[in-house]
Protein backbone atom coordinates (compact mmCIF):
# COMPACT_ATOMS: atom_id res chain seq x y z
CA UNK A 1 0.00 0.00 0.00
CA UNK A 2 3.07 2.48 0.04
CA UNK A 3 2.39 2.60 3.85
CA UNK A 4 5.56 5.08 3.45
CA UNK A 5 8.16 6.41 0.29
CA UNK A 6 11.46 8.34 0.26
CA UNK A 7 10.06 11.25 -1.34
CA UNK A 8 11.92 13.86 -3.51
CA UNK A 9 10.49 17.39 -2.24
CA UNK A 10 13.91 19.11 -3.09
CA UNK A 11 12.37 22.70 -4.88
CA UNK A 12 15.61 23.52 -6.67
CA UNK A 13 15.85 19.79 -7.93
CA UNK A 14 11.95 19.64 -8.91
CA UNK A 15 12.24 22.89 -11.00
CA UNK A 16 15.37 21.89 -12.62
CA UNK A 17 14.01 18.42 -13.84
CA UNK A 18 9.95 18.92 -13.95
CA UNK A 19 10.36 23.28 -13.87
CA UNK A 20 8.00 23.25 -10.70
CA UNK A 21 7.26 25.89 -8.81
CA UNK A 22 6.87 26.69 -4.69
CA UNK A 23 3.34 27.47 -3.81
CA UNK A 24 4.18 29.80 -0.90
CA UNK A 25 0.70 30.53 -0.06
CA UNK A 26 -0.27 27.35 1.13
CA UNK A 27 2.94 26.59 2.06
CA UNK A 28 2.65 29.57 4.69
CA UNK A 29 -0.67 28.23 5.71
CA UNK A 30 0.19 24.66 6.41
CA UNK A 31 3.43 26.23 8.56
CA UNK A 32 0.98 28.99 10.41
CA UNK A 33 -1.35 26.22 11.14
CA UNK A 34 1.09 23.92 13.53
CA UNK A 35 1.72 27.02 15.46
CA UNK A 36 -2.07 27.06 16.45
CA UNK A 37 -2.15 22.88 16.22
CA UNK A 38 1.53 20.72 17.22
CA UNK A 39 -0.44 17.69 16.22
CA UNK A 40 0.40 18.80 12.32
CA UNK A 41 3.15 16.96 11.38
CA UNK A 42 5.51 18.14 8.35
CA UNK A 43 8.21 16.48 6.66
CA UNK A 44 11.38 18.02 7.51
CA UNK A 45 12.26 17.11 3.83
CA UNK A 46 9.75 19.72 3.13
CA UNK A 47 11.02 21.99 5.58
CA UNK A 48 14.47 22.42 4.33
CA UNK A 49 13.24 24.38 1.26
CA UNK A 50 13.56 27.69 3.51
CA UNK A 51 16.67 26.79 5.42
CA UNK A 52 18.33 29.74 3.59
CA UNK A 53 15.53 32.13 2.87
CA UNK A 54 15.53 34.51 -0.04
CA UNK A 55 12.47 36.49 -0.51
CA UNK A 56 10.06 37.72 1.86
CA UNK A 57 7.53 34.92 2.11
CA UNK A 58 10.70 32.64 2.85
CA UNK A 59 11.44 34.35 5.51
CA UNK A 60 8.34 34.57 6.69
CA UNK A 61 8.01 30.43 6.71
CA UNK A 62 11.08 30.17 8.04
CA UNK A 63 10.15 32.10 10.77
CA UNK A 64 7.32 29.71 11.92
CA UNK A 65 9.44 26.77 11.28
CA UNK A 66 12.35 28.35 14.03
CA UNK A 67 9.07 29.00 16.25
CA UNK A 68 7.57 25.41 16.05
CA UNK A 69 11.42 24.30 16.91
CA UNK A 70 12.10 26.66 19.45
CA UNK A 71 8.47 25.12 21.32
CA UNK A 72 9.10 21.83 20.83
CA UNK A 73 12.50 21.80 21.94
CA UNK A 74 11.01 23.35 25.25
CA UNK A 75 8.68 20.73 25.25
CA UNK A 76 11.00 17.98 24.85
CA UNK A 77 13.71 19.46 27.08
CA UNK A 78 10.70 19.50 30.21
CA UNK A 79 9.53 16.26 29.27
CA UNK A 80 13.08 15.00 29.42
CA UNK A 81 13.86 16.76 32.64
CA UNK A 82 10.68 15.20 34.45
CA UNK A 83 11.53 11.64 32.87
CA UNK A 84 15.10 12.35 34.51
CA UNK A 85 13.97 13.01 37.44
CA UNK A 86 11.77 9.89 37.77
CA UNK A 87 14.79 7.48 36.73
CA UNK A 88 16.88 9.21 39.96
CA UNK A 89 13.84 9.04 42.13
CA UNK A 90 13.17 5.18 41.39
CA UNK A 91 16.95 4.48 41.08
CA UNK A 92 16.74 5.60 44.54
CA UNK A 93 13.78 3.84 45.78
CA UNK A 94 15.57 0.70 44.74
CA UNK A 95 18.51 1.05 46.45
CA UNK A 96 16.15 1.43 49.71
CA UNK A 97 13.77 -1.35 48.50
CA UNK A 98 13.46 -3.80 45.43
CA UNK A 99 9.47 -3.01 44.40
CA UNK A 100 8.18 -3.70 41.47
CA UNK A 101 7.04 -0.42 40.84
CA UNK A 102 10.68 1.27 41.29
CA UNK A 103 12.16 -1.23 38.75
CA UNK A 104 9.00 -0.43 36.02
CA UNK A 105 9.86 3.45 36.60
CA UNK A 106 13.41 2.72 35.81
CA UNK A 107 12.17 0.71 32.52
CA UNK A 108 9.58 3.18 31.42
CA UNK A 109 11.87 6.19 32.21
CA UNK A 110 14.98 5.02 30.42
CA UNK A 111 12.87 4.28 27.26
CA UNK A 112 11.45 8.02 27.22
CA UNK A 113 14.58 9.53 28.45
CA UNK A 114 15.47 7.62 24.95
CA UNK A 115 13.14 9.00 22.80
CA UNK A 116 12.97 12.27 23.96
CA UNK A 117 16.56 12.65 23.42
CA UNK A 118 16.04 11.14 19.85
CA UNK A 119 13.80 13.55 18.95
CA UNK A 120 15.70 16.83 20.51
CA UNK A 121 18.72 15.74 18.65
CA UNK A 122 16.41 14.89 15.33
CA UNK A 123 14.65 18.63 15.91
CA UNK A 124 18.45 20.04 16.14
CA UNK A 125 20.01 18.36 13.07
CA UNK A 126 21.43 20.21 10.55
CA UNK A 127 21.85 17.17 8.54
CA UNK A 128 18.46 15.07 6.80
CA UNK A 129 18.45 11.28 7.10
CA UNK A 130 16.44 8.68 5.61
CA UNK A 131 13.71 8.61 8.10
CA UNK A 132 13.36 12.69 6.98
CA UNK A 133 12.81 12.12 3.80
CA UNK A 134 10.23 9.73 4.16
CA UNK A 135 6.68 10.54 4.11
CA UNK A 136 4.42 8.69 6.56
CA UNK A 137 0.08 8.45 6.54
CA UNK A 138 -1.21 11.80 8.02
CA UNK A 139 2.39 13.87 7.27
CA UNK A 140 2.54 17.15 5.11
CA UNK A 141 4.78 16.61 2.16
CA UNK A 142 5.62 18.22 -1.31
CA UNK A 143 3.39 17.29 -4.09
CA UNK A 144 3.37 18.89 -7.22
CA UNK A 145 -0.27 19.94 -9.10
CA UNK A 146 -0.78 21.43 -11.82
CA UNK A 147 -2.24 25.50 -11.89
CA UNK A 148 -2.52 28.24 -14.05
CA UNK A 149 -0.31 26.01 -16.38
CA UNK A 150 2.59 25.96 -14.63
CA UNK A 151 3.78 22.94 -12.06
CA UNK A 152 3.63 23.82 -8.48
CA UNK A 153 5.19 22.04 -5.80
CA UNK A 154 2.89 22.09 -2.75
CA UNK A 155 2.18 20.70 0.85
CA UNK A 156 -0.76 18.46 1.22
CA UNK A 157 -0.90 15.52 3.77
CA UNK A 158 -0.44 12.33 2.84
CA UNK A 159 -4.01 10.39 3.38
CA UNK A 160 -6.87 11.58 1.26
CA UNK A 161 -10.48 12.28 3.06
CA UNK A 162 -12.51 13.18 -0.03
CA UNK A 163 -14.38 16.08 0.06
CA UNK A 164 -17.59 16.15 1.44
CA UNK A 165 -17.14 13.04 3.99
CA UNK A 166 -17.18 13.43 7.56
CA UNK A 167 -14.11 13.66 9.69
CA UNK A 168 -14.45 10.02 10.87
CA UNK A 169 -13.52 8.81 7.40
CA UNK A 170 -10.03 9.34 9.02
CA UNK A 171 -10.35 5.96 10.87
CA UNK A 172 -12.93 4.44 9.37
CA UNK A 173 -11.00 3.89 6.29
CA UNK A 174 -7.45 3.96 7.52
CA UNK A 175 -5.82 3.70 4.44
CA UNK A 176 -6.82 6.61 2.61
CA UNK A 177 -2.91 7.37 2.04
CA UNK A 178 -3.77 4.17 -1.04
CA UNK A 179 -5.91 5.11 -3.74
CA UNK A 180 -6.30 1.38 -5.86
CA UNK A 181 -6.76 1.62 -8.97
CA UNK A 182 -9.86 -0.54 -9.69
CA UNK A 183 -11.60 1.50 -7.01
CA UNK A 184 -10.82 4.92 -9.51
CA UNK A 185 -14.18 5.41 -10.93
CA UNK A 186 -15.97 4.29 -7.45
CA UNK A 187 -14.56 5.51 -4.25
CA UNK A 188 -12.30 7.53 -5.75
CA UNK A 189 -14.93 9.04 -8.70
CA UNK A 190 -15.23 12.16 -7.48
CA UNK A 191 -11.01 12.78 -7.62
CA UNK A 192 -10.55 10.59 -10.26
CA UNK A 193 -10.11 13.16 -13.80
CA UNK A 194 -10.37 16.03 -11.42
CA UNK A 195 -7.81 16.36 -9.22
CA UNK A 196 -4.17 14.62 -9.70
CA UNK A 197 -0.84 15.41 -8.44
CA UNK A 198 2.71 13.81 -8.34
CA UNK A 199 4.97 12.84 -5.72
CA UNK A 200 8.32 12.11 -6.90
CA UNK A 201 10.17 9.14 -5.24
CA UNK A 202 13.29 7.45 -5.11
CA UNK A 203 12.02 4.44 -2.69
CA UNK A 204 9.11 2.93 -0.89
CA UNK A 205 8.61 0.90 1.80
CA UNK A 206 6.16 -2.01 3.00
CA UNK A 207 5.43 -4.43 5.76
CA UNK A 208 5.49 -7.90 4.58
CA UNK A 209 4.61 -10.89 6.66
CA UNK A 210 7.98 -13.36 6.91
CA UNK A 211 6.21 -16.11 6.17
CA UNK A 212 4.64 -14.94 3.00
CA UNK A 213 7.95 -13.81 1.89
CA UNK A 214 8.97 -16.54 2.04
CA UNK A 215 6.36 -18.51 0.70
CA UNK A 216 5.06 -21.14 3.06
CA UNK A 217 2.31 -21.62 5.68
CA UNK A 218 3.00 -20.74 9.12
CA UNK A 219 4.77 -23.73 11.17
CA UNK A 220 2.41 -25.13 14.21
CA UNK A 221 2.61 -22.90 17.26
CA UNK A 222 5.21 -20.06 15.19
CA UNK A 223 3.82 -16.47 15.65
CA UNK A 224 3.17 -14.23 12.68
CA UNK A 225 5.88 -11.93 11.87
CA UNK A 226 6.34 -9.29 10.17
CA UNK A 227 9.23 -7.16 8.34
CA UNK A 228 9.54 -3.30 6.84
CA UNK A 229 11.43 -3.78 3.33
CA UNK A 230 12.55 -0.67 1.11
CA UNK A 231 11.89 -1.24 -2.64
CA UNK A 232 14.13 0.11 -4.86
CA UNK A 233 14.36 0.65 -8.97
CA UNK A 234 17.09 -0.86 -10.21
CA UNK A 235 18.85 0.95 -11.72
CA UNK A 236 18.21 3.69 -9.23
CA UNK A 237 16.05 6.64 -10.28
CA UNK A 238 13.28 9.00 -9.04
CA UNK A 239 9.96 7.85 -10.06
CA UNK A 240 6.76 9.68 -11.21
CA UNK A 241 4.05 8.43 -8.59
CA UNK A 242 0.40 8.82 -9.81
CA UNK A 243 -1.76 10.52 -6.78
CA UNK A 244 -5.21 11.98 -6.20
CA UNK A 245 -5.53 14.86 -4.30
CA UNK A 246 -9.20 16.39 -2.55
CA UNK A 247 -9.96 19.86 -0.76
CA UNK A 248 -11.73 19.14 2.37
CA UNK A 249 -13.30 21.40 4.02
CA UNK A 250 -15.25 22.54 7.02
CA UNK A 251 -16.97 25.88 8.31
CA UNK A 252 -15.59 25.30 11.59
CA UNK A 253 -12.05 23.35 10.85
CA UNK A 254 -8.93 24.58 8.61
CA UNK A 255 -9.32 22.85 5.40
CA UNK A 256 -7.00 19.81 4.64
CA UNK A 257 -5.95 19.21 1.12
CA UNK A 258 -4.26 15.45 1.09
CA UNK A 259 -3.44 13.12 -1.32
CA UNK A 260 -3.10 9.37 -2.07
CA UNK A 261 -0.92 7.15 -4.37
CA UNK A 262 -2.42 5.76 -6.93
CA UNK A 263 -1.53 1.54 -6.47
CA UNK A 264 -2.32 -1.40 -8.55
CA UNK A 265 -1.17 -5.34 -8.35
CA UNK A 266 2.47 -5.96 -7.85
CA UNK A 267 5.15 -6.69 -10.35
CA UNK A 268 6.50 -10.13 -10.20
CA UNK A 269 9.60 -9.35 -7.87
CA UNK A 270 7.41 -7.20 -5.50
CA UNK A 271 4.66 -10.34 -5.15
CA UNK A 272 7.65 -12.72 -4.59
CA UNK A 273 8.52 -10.44 -2.22
CA UNK A 274 5.17 -10.46 -0.11
CA UNK A 275 3.21 -7.57 -1.41
CA UNK A 276 0.18 -7.57 -3.27
CA UNK A 277 0.32 -3.68 -4.37
CA UNK A 278 2.47 -1.57 -5.58
CA UNK A 279 2.77 2.67 -6.70
CA UNK A 280 2.58 3.51 -10.61
CA UNK A 281 5.35 5.21 -11.73
CA UNK A 282 4.04 6.97 -15.22
CA UNK A 283 6.02 8.50 -18.09
CA UNK A 284 7.69 11.43 -17.57
CA UNK A 285 5.93 12.05 -21.24
CA UNK A 286 2.54 11.68 -19.48
CA UNK A 287 3.22 14.01 -16.40
CA UNK A 288 1.37 17.19 -18.08
CA UNK A 289 -1.62 14.87 -19.34
CA UNK A 290 -1.69 13.47 -16.16
CA UNK A 291 -1.87 16.98 -14.50
CA UNK A 292 -4.75 18.29 -16.91
CA UNK A 293 -7.32 15.55 -16.16
CA UNK A 294 -10.32 17.81 -16.80
CA UNK A 295 -11.96 17.22 -20.17
CA UNK A 296 -9.90 13.94 -20.76
CA UNK A 297 -11.86 10.65 -20.72
CA UNK A 298 -11.43 7.40 -17.61
CA UNK A 299 -10.03 5.47 -21.01
CA UNK A 300 -7.19 7.78 -21.39
CA UNK A 301 -6.28 8.73 -18.02
CA UNK A 302 -6.42 4.77 -17.57
CA UNK A 303 -4.21 4.40 -20.03
CA UNK A 304 -1.16 6.76 -18.65
CA UNK A 305 -1.49 4.62 -15.97
CA UNK A 306 -1.21 1.39 -18.02
CA UNK A 307 1.65 2.72 -20.43
CA UNK A 308 3.42 2.99 -16.81
CA UNK A 309 7.79 2.72 -16.12
CA UNK A 310 8.34 -0.87 -15.41
CA UNK A 311 11.94 -0.77 -13.43
CA UNK A 312 12.70 -3.83 -11.49
CA UNK A 313 12.69 -3.78 -7.79
CA UNK A 314 15.49 -4.73 -5.09
CA UNK A 315 14.39 -4.78 -1.77
CA UNK A 316 16.08 -4.65 1.63
CA UNK A 317 14.95 -5.23 4.56
CA UNK A 318 15.03 -2.03 6.64
CA UNK A 319 13.68 -3.40 10.65
CA UNK A 320 12.28 -6.78 12.13
CA UNK A 321 9.01 -6.05 14.46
Amino acid sequence: MCYSAQVVQDLKKLFRELNVFMDYEEAERVFLLRLDDPTVNISKGFEVNFDEPSNDAEHRIKAAIDEHRSRMATKFEKDLFTQKTRLVNADRSLKAKETKKAREDVRIATTKIDALSTKLSSLRSTELTLDDRRLFPMTYGGVIVKRDGKNWLTPMRYFCRPAGKPAFYDKKYPGLYNARRDNLEKFWSEQFGHHHALAVVDSFFEWVKVHTKERRELAPGEAERSIELQFKPNPPRSMLVACLWSHWTDPKLPYINGFAAITDEPPPEVAAAGHDRCIINIKRENVDAWLTPQGRTAAELNAILTDRETPVYENEEVLAA
